[in-house]
């Protein structure tokens, strides 16, 4: 069980970190590449291509300004694709808008502008589908974090 991360350049990677960081949480495996939809098309293509035939579970993607890159993987795979809007200009709406608003026939999921750490949960979900030990986990990890609120609720806080 493998997810792709992609991100358009380096300067998102602080901003992506949260994703690999949900992944490593449940002993998921996955690979990062910094790769331009418009800047080097041709790799990210040959990219997608590497991905589907090592056989990953899906791909996040993260992009900021005109955010093209979840949309554009999403239009050459059939794997699932989740967009992670990046806070690049106008408080990420504008990322977030050309991520969530794609066209028939060409879903990209898409989470909060930099949350790609619900990016990687969001994948956790998806492989859990298929795999009982990754939704065991899945399972006890919401537990956890509930037990954790009503703990945290129950020592209260000063304010």
């Amino acid at each position: 069980m493998k997810v792709a991360i992609i991100f358009g350049s380096k300067s998102d990677t602080e901003k992506m970190k949260g994703a690999a960081n949900a992944l490593k949480e449940f002993g998921i495996e996955y690979k990062a590449y910094i790769l331009s939809a418009h800047r080097v098309p041709e790799k990210l293509m040959e990219t997608i291509q590497n991905i589907e035939n090592e056989e990953y579970e899906c791909i996040i993607a993260g992009a900021g300004l005109a955010a093209h890159l979840p949309g554009v993987i999403a239009s050459h795979t059939i794997l699932p694709v989740i967009g992670v809007p990046i806070n690049a200009a106008i408080g990420g709406m504008d990322s977030l808008l050309a991520i969530v608003q794609m066209p028939k026939s060409i879903p990209v999921a898409t989470v909060g502008i930099n949350n790609s750490y619900n990016a990687g949960m969001l994948a956790v979900q998806m492989i859990s589908l298929k795999y009982p030990e990754i939704k065991e986990k899945l399972k006890k990890y919401r537990i956890n974090m509930k037990q954790k609120f009503i703990k945290d609720n129950e020592e209260g806080v000063e304010l």
